[in-house]
């Protein structure tokens, strides 16, 4: 027996194209990206992320400032950014530099132009089961599993990682979807006696093969958020072979990763929708 991939570029292109259609129906989606220094991994993040949106038809402008940007300067910048007609989301590449906290910038971006989902309102929203705009990641894994019709009701899950990126915001889309959810974390004890509990198991904390197959259920479904460079290559948080137990399991890559570009387009025709008043922002 081997896992059925869940490839994410399917359905990624599927978005991709619907955004698309979405974007002419709008007329104008602004998205502006502001990378301060230059990460190697962080420019091609955002090279990726602008070549997605503009073959999708959104005005993407890259914002490139250097890397003894003040706090303040880049605080400024946000703040006009935040009251530009032309600017609908808004996307401020982490990590940034030491001199400057990245939480006082991600509670800078105004609520409704953050394109990522990191702000605390959108976090709140979430927590109170009426999500405004969910990080990317997260609700590509939930695509994904939609897609592949996996039942979600009364399944028990288990996420491993408890970043607000993915661990903490996928543990409460999972929870209203009506799973039970254990949230696993570095400080977890026998971390084993809860992942072979899972029917559906997320793994989001960036080591390699931290999760090897006999810690999978047998028919379980695994989604593998992880993405590490090693010297064998590009490999996930779950050992393959725990593709011989899993009844379906996301490949690394080409898994999870092409549904966050596709989701952060979708975030951003939401902020635009905010903006001109077609939706109305809870917060």
């Amino acid at each position: 027996m081997s896992a059925t991939p869940i490839k994410g570029k399917p359905l990624a292109d599927r978005l991709r194209a619907e955004v698309a259609e979405e974007v002419k129906t709008l007329g104008r989606v602004g998205l502006v990206t502001v990378l301060v220094g230059d990460d190697p991994a962080s420019e091609v993040y955002i090279r990726l992320k602008h070549k997605a949106a503009t073959a999708a038809g959104i005005d993407a402008t890259d914002v490139r400032l250097p890397a003894d940007t003040t706090e303040a300067d880049l605080l400024a910048r946000v703040s006009e950014l935040n009251g530009s007609d032309d600017v609908d989301a808004i996307l401020v590449q982490l990590p940034l530099p030491s001199q400057i906290d990245e939480e006082k910038v991600i509670r800078a971006v105004a609520p409704a132009k953050d394109v990522d989902g990191f702000h605390p309102l959108n976090a709140g929203e979430l927590y109170l089961g009426r999500p405004a705009i969910v990080s990317a990641t997260p609700r590509g894994i939930m695509a994904l599993l939609a897609e592949h019709r996996i039942e979600l009701d009364g399944a028990r899950a288990v996420v491993i990682g408890r970043s607000d990126i993915v661990g903490k915001p996928i543990a409460h889309l999972l929870l209203q979807a009506n799973a039970t959810v254990t949230l696993c974390h570095s400080h977890t004890q026998d971390l084993a006696r809860h992942t072979l509990d899972a029917d559906v198991l997320v793994v989001a904390v960036g080591v390699p093969a931290l999760v090897t197959a006999d810690m999978v259920k047998e028919r379980a479904v695994v989604v593998d958020v992880g993405m590490n460079r090693t010297d064998a290559g590009l490999v996930g948080d779950v050992d393959p072979a725990a593709a011989e137990l899993a009844s379906a399991m996301t490949p690394v890559p080409g898994g999870v990763g092409p549904m966050t570009i596709a989701c952060l387009l979708q975030n951003a025709v939401v902020c635009a929708r905010y903006r001109t008043g077609a939706l109305v922002y809870p917060g």
